[in-house]
């Protein structure tokens, strides 16, 4: 197993290709759209550097994963399914989300809440083939319900659910997050071998320091900054954590696109796509 990674300053995303070394099949987690708030244009450079890479040594790409609906940018899935083929999978919660911000986004009639915009839903303990390799599903809710962690070999992919020991573990306020569910889920994941690569969603880069974006899971036991006490102090310095922080500067755009597969909304009579911002709901 090979893996590489790929960071997006901007909103300090990372995106993984693991490959399967034997057979060159690989499968790209938790891929980047770039989008310009101001101007609502979206661009491919952050998709087209990983569609580069796998053509350049010459993979051939099986899924494209989500890791959750995420609230800080928009996803590549469908510009990368459609220049490099491979089945879109999310955890099966995805419905328990759409259900959700279908209702706040007044979804138009025709949005399924049944995940069928996905091409695979993954529930708790199933396994997919990458190559030869083989990925395990773990569902690790909390920062949503839908949040699911993939574990292949010696590596488990956590998307927002931990980040680097410095920086601790992910919200909970969104809705259907919760810190108690949280904390359960961390410690299913620390439960792993103490030798298993931790390989995080985002590395926010506290006091400037140069991007890292994995650690083992002994060093998250013994390091992580939100993980040295009990379960009752996680949840109340998590929520009273989550009581002081904005809103992520693109949750709006990228919750109503993401909930789709990574599709935008359909177009209006007039040919144009909108994304909606609700205006003193959340």
């Amino acid at each position: 197993m090979r893996i590489q990674h790929f960071f997006d300053p901007q909103t300090f995303t990372l995106t993984y290709i693991v490959i399967d070394e034997d057979t060159k099949r690989c499968a790209i987690i938790d891929s980047v759209l770039d989008f310009d708030p101001a101007s609502g244009r979206t661009h491919t450079t952050s998709a087209d550097q990983v569609i580069e890479y796998v053509h350049d040594n010459h993979l051939s790409c099986d899924w494209i994963l989500e890791t959750h609906v995420h609230a800080d940018h928009i996803s590549a899935a469908p510009y990368l399914q459609e220049k490099l083929g491979a089945k879109i999978a999310i955890g099966n919660h995805i419905v328990d989300v759409q259900g959700i911000f279908a209702e706040l986004f007044n979804a138009e009639p025709e949005f399924a809440r049944d995940g069928s915009q996905f091409g695979q839903l993954l529930a708790d303990g199933d396994s997919i083939q990458v190559g030869g390799l083989t990925l395990n599903a773990m569902h690790t809710p909390g920062h949503t319900p839908a949040c699911m962690s993939y574990q292949i070999e010696d590596a488990v992919f956590v998307g927002d659910t931990l980040f680097q020991p410095d920086f601790g573990t992910a919200r909970c306020d969104f809705p259907g997050g919760s810190a108690e569910t949280l904390w359960d889920s961390v410690q299913k994941i620390l439960s792993l071998p103490d030798e298993t690569r931790v390989f995080t969603g985002h590395d926010y880069q506290p006091g400037g320091r140069e991007m890292q974006y994995m650690a083992t899971v002994s060093e998250h036991k013994t390091e992580n900054i939100h993980l040295q006490g009990d379960k009752a102090g996680f949840v109340q310095m998590r929520n009273e954590r989550d009581a002081t922080l904005n809103m992520p500067t693109l949750i709006f755009q990228s919750v109503q696109t993401n909930m789709r597969a990574g599709e935008m909304p359909p177009a209006e009579e007039n040919g144009i796509r909108y994304l909606k911002i609700p205006v003193n709901a959340v």
